[in-house]
């Protein structure tokens, strides 16, 4: 990290030297109650000890030491180092029967190495009224000192006895090597990476070798960042697979990492929330606390500071998302970071974006496949019908020729209708339904059915979905019928079908058709219906899908991008300048809280006591994700521990169908007892 490692030592020997004093160990006994108005931050009274240090290292330390838990200024409860001194006798409380528990203190003090003397109370004084006036000083900008010491606390308190073993190949840069391989029918792999810039934009569809160009473009840690839990889920385990054979140290970070998890060591589950890992796949959600200066932000920026960021499907991001990634991207390159951007379909305008934000051509790497190799991956024909009801005769002919069939709605309860009915039309052929508003659990073995059982299928079968099949499910499906979607929307769907290529299946189509707009304005939700009709417009009748077309089909539906402007909303990192003190962090940003309330979990009241009772990992398993708005006004009951989540009705529930939200109201619960 080119930091001077002694100082770093010393920081963390000193940063709870505080604990030591009798006001905080009694705050740690059983039935303690703090007196109103008295406040003891034991990082206040480890800066009495600052003049045990050299003067070089005073500086360091405090910033490690100061603001390890709190914010020094403006801390949402008002305990940071500046506020109480601004509002209390700070110094007065803390120092008290300092000669007494000084000298235990100093006596672990020296056990560690230190140099030390009987500090007197004046002495102390002269230590605490330093940092204070250190911390008013201070300019905007970041702690690498903070984030350093706040990475190195939470992985010690987590790993606890298994810290140094852990820590052996914790940033061993990940032995690449294995995709250099080279194969015909991935144009990419035939293309170098050896290029002097630093950036990377690769432009190339499903298929193609993204991935593995992406990957050989990197020359260290590496974080891999993918939209949506499934694809991050599949991406984690192909990694894993594919460096299985060298010492990295692949993780998974997101919402439900510690589920997917599960059957490795606790000690990998903790990891996935810490510094370190060769490969770190993730969201960028996950890094979202850099750009908005959000508590444990410096311990982000640590990690990623001068490592590879690998930004895969981009253009998924619509909205504050997208701004918010585009603000990512800025904050990266000021931690020096090497960022390679990968997507299947990008509108110029975005495109264009993104390259003035890297520093354009002079400092990214642009890799593009032509217009003869974007022919070799034309493999649909495009069908366009009107609607559901004249898809029964398609679906009749794909299942008596025994074909794996596809079926996407745009709304989940549209695909549990289409679903019901199959069962009913079609009780002999193999069919599942997913989607998002399933227990987590229960989704995980829905994506490993599809991909290992339904994907693998020799004869007929059905699977009905929403967008989640979108991004990074590695399937290749027979035929698809979709309701219309947004067109590179509507693109990442058409790689789920003909997706593995051969030699022999170079120049074999396979058909999807593609429902017409509803004229109904809730029946086109999420999307706009403008947006749908240019879409569909767009689209060829009975003609394959042009690959080269691609690029221009997107321009003509989004001839203009409105990047939306997050400075309003608490961003701290502005026009390539932070805008935040230093050793302060904000308590959460209002556009967090937008993003956040358009989200909530369920659990079933049946799960309640083993939701409550039980730890993260096993709680995990049983949240459903919703809309926040779908619930939000049912007056349901909320689980008292975990992220609370709202209580829904067991006969709203079933593990094929997922939430029934007909069913998601208080008098179908089955006691009273619950109201």
């Amino acid at each position: 990290m080119g930091v001077d490692v002694e100082v770093a030592r010393k920081g963390a020997v000193l940063h709870d030297i505080g604990k030591v004093s009798p006001l905080f160990q009694r705050q740690m006994r059983s039935g303690y109650v703090r007196q109103p108005n008295f406040v003891f931050r034991h990082e206040i009274a480890s800066l009495f000890f600052l003049s045990l240090l050299e003067e070089g290292e005073k500086d360091a330390v405090i910033e490690m030491v100061s603001a390890h838990h709190k914010s020094i200024y403006e801390d949402i409860g008002r305990k940071g180092l500046l506020d109480l001194d601004e509002n209390k006798d700070s110094f007065g409380i803390h120092i008290s029967g300092f000669d007494s528990w000084s000298k235990d203190a100093l006596n672990i003090l020296s056990e560690f190495g230190f140099k030390t003397h009987a500090i007197s109370i004046e002495e102390a004084r002269g230590n605490y009224e330093y940092a204070v006036s250190y911390c008013w000083g201070l300019d905007d900008g970041w702690s690498e000192w903070k984030g350093i010491l706040m990475a190195a606390d939470h992985y010690a308190s987590a790993l606890n006895e298994g810290t140094e073993n852990s820590l052996r190949n914790l940033f061993v840069k990940p032995d690449l090597f294995f995709y250099n391989r080279r194969h015909d029918l991935y144009p990419l792999s035939q293309i170098t990476t050896d290029d002097h810039r630093k950036h990377t934009m690769v432009t190339a569809p499903t298929g193609a070798g993204k991935t593995d160009f992406l990957l050989r473009r990197c020359r260290g840690r590496v974080f891999y960042t993918l939209p949506f839990q499934a694809s991050i889920n599949a991406m984690y385990d192909r990694i894993k697979s594919d460096l299985s054979n060298t010492d990295a140290i692949v993780s998974l970070l997101h919402a439900s990492s510690g589920l997917k998890l599960e059957e490795n060591l606790l000690e990998e589950r903790v990891l996935q929330r810490h510094i370190g890992a060769s490969v770190k796949v993730l969201t960028p959600h996950q890094m979202a606390s850099i750009v908005f200066g959000i508590k444990g932000y410096e311990a982000m920026a640590v990690d990623l500071k001068g490592c590879d960021i690998i930004l895969d499907e981009i253009h998924t991001y619509s909205g504050a998302i997208q701004s918010i990634v585009l603000r990512i991207i800025e904050v990266l390159l000021s931690l020096d970071c090497r960022i390679h951007v990968g997507t299947a379909t990008m509108p110029t305008m975005l495109y264009n974006e993104v390259m003035k934000i890297l520093g354009g051509e002079r400092h990214v790497y642009e890799v593009k496949l032509d217009e003869r190799q974007l022919h070799l991956f034309n493999r649909h024909i495009i069908y366009k019908v009107k609607d559901w009801m004249q898809c029964g005769t398609i679906i009749a002919n794909a299942v008596s020729d025994g074909r794996r069939i596809l079926l996407v709605c745009n709304q989940v309860r549209r695909a549990q209708d289409l679903y019901m009915r199959l069962v009913d039309r079609y009780p002999y052929v193999e069919k599942m339904l997913i989607h998002s508003r399933f227990k987590r659990m229960d989704r995980q073995r829905l994506e490993t059915e599809l991909k290992e059982r339904f994907n693998n299928s020799s004869a007929a079968c059905i699977v009905v979905s929403t967008q989640i099949v979108e991004v990074s499910l590695d399937i290749s499906f027979d035929m698809m019928i979709t309701e219309c979607a947004p067109i590179d929307a509507l693109i990442q769907r058409f790689g789920r079908i003909n997706r593995k290529r051969t030699q022999e299946s170079i120049g074999k189509y396979k058909p999807i058709y593609v429902l017409q707009p509803s004229e109904k304005d809730g029946d086109v939700l999420p999307y706009s219906k403008e947006m749908l009709l240019r879409s569909y417009a767009i689209l060829p009748d009975g003609e394959i899908f042009q690959e080269a077309n691609v690029q221009s089909m997107l321009d003509n539906v989004y001839p203009k991008i409105e990047i939306s402007n997050i400075d309003y909303s608490g961003a701290t990192f502005v026009n390539g300048e932070w805008q935040i003190q230093k050793l302060r962090h904000m308590s959460k940003s209002a556009l967090l809280d937008v993003l956040d309330i358009e989200s909530t979990i369920c659990v079933t009241e049946k799960d309640r006591e083993e939701y409550e009772s039980g730890f993260y990992v096993d709680r995990s398993k049983l949240e459903i994700p919703v809309s926040y708005r779908s619930v939000a006004y049912r007056h349901l009951e909320q689980a008292k521990q975990g992220l609370l989540p709202f209580l829904v009705p067991d006969k709203s529930y079933s593990p094929e169908i997922g939430l029934l939200m007909d069913y998601v109201k208080p008098e179908y619960y089955n006691s009273f007892e619950i109201l």
